[in-house]
């Protein structure tokens, strides 16, 4: 992973800017510091260095392992569209895109492996390939490249804010607005370090999350989200942001927060989801090869189509 950082921050440790900014484990960050494969302001530099707003931090990331053996993995992928130079797929629920820790043989990459015989360090060892990704319980459209000029371009489209992305979303109550954005800055939760949450833009990344309402019932609803950025959890912090968190949302979402719903049918059903009822429901970019714009949509989840049936 290539890495290129102005730093605005005064007083900073390198190597827990760096993870915190990306992401990452400390420790990966460290291990890439000691190796010289990062800089600081074009010089080699200890992970406790303290840092000052205008160094520029430069290199690369090195993988979590180099020495793991990805396993193939027999797994009914449901591909919308591939090439030889991409593969869009429609993931469901419940699974893990790429390997890490406790996830190492059963994920979208390890299915990947099995179904494209040539992706194997694109992207890096561990994310063959992946120039995004959902969260386990998020399903939807995902684009994956097939070789390196394909990794890079998509990357650059997502960096640019090119792609257009297109999520639903079943949420409690209802939002105060019929339709808005949300702006704000995302960071790592101080109080949970597995979380995030809404911060001041200048502590947090610039986060934007355009809403708008589909249908209510008064206790539930069905919202629209396009995201112009795409930081972690995005959609989730700022649904609970607004007090109107996700269905089935065990992180973001609030203890008994369904105990209002009135129809026992609907109150039994949603207090049995497993994981958040949101999909990445669209996906539009420009092909890195001929460069004709595709877009992909994803087909609507059983237990999302139930909800939005008992609403009616």
């Amino acid at each position: 992973m290539v890495i290129d950082i102005r730093v605005a921050e005064d007083g900073k440790r390198a190597d827990s800017y760096i993870s915190s900014r990306l992401n990452l484990s400390r420790n990966r960050v460290q291990e890439s510091i000691k190796k010289g494969k990062i800089l600081l302001n074009g010089k080699v530099f200890k992970p406790s260095t303290q840092l000052k707003p205008g160094d520029i931090i430069y290199g690369e990331i090195g993988d979590v392992s180099e020495t793991i053996d990805l396993k193939p993995l027999d797994y009914p992928l449901r591909v919308l569209y591939e090439d030889e130079y991409i593969i869009v797929i429609d993931k469901p629920r419940g699974i893990v895109v790429h390997p890490a820790k406790g996830h190492l043989d059963d994920t979208i990459v390890n299915a990947l492996l099995k179904h494209c015989k040539d992706l194997k360090g694109i992207g890096g060892e561990l994310r063959p390939g992946i120039v995004h990704r959902l969260d386990k319980d998020t399903a939807g459209v995902m684009v994956i490249a097939k070789d390196d000029k394909s990794y890079y371009e998509l990357q650059r489209q997502f960096k640019d804010r090119e792609v257009e992305k297109r999520y639903l979303a079943l949420i409690y109550g209802v939002p105060k607005k019929a339709e808005d954005t949300i702006v704000t800055g995302i960071g790592r939760s101080e109080r949970d370090r597995k979380k995030f949450s809404v911060k001041d833009i200048g502590r947090g990344k610039e986060a934007i999350s355009h809403y708008k309402l589909l249908k209510t019932n008064g206790q539930l609803s069905l919202v629209e989200i396009i995201i112009k950025t795409g930081r972690t959890h995005q959609i989730r912090v700022h649904m609970s942001y607004m007090g109107t968190p996700i269905i089935g949302d065990k992180v973001y979402g609030k203890k008994n927060f369904g105990g209002s719903i009135k129809d026992r049918e609907l109150m039994s059903f949603i207090e049995n989801v497993e994981g958040q009822l949101l999909l990445a429901c669209e996906l539009s970019f420009l092909h890195p090869f001929s460069k004709e714009k595709m877009t992909f949509k994803a087909h609507i989840p059983e237990e999302m189509k139930k909800v939005i049936d008992i609403m009616d």
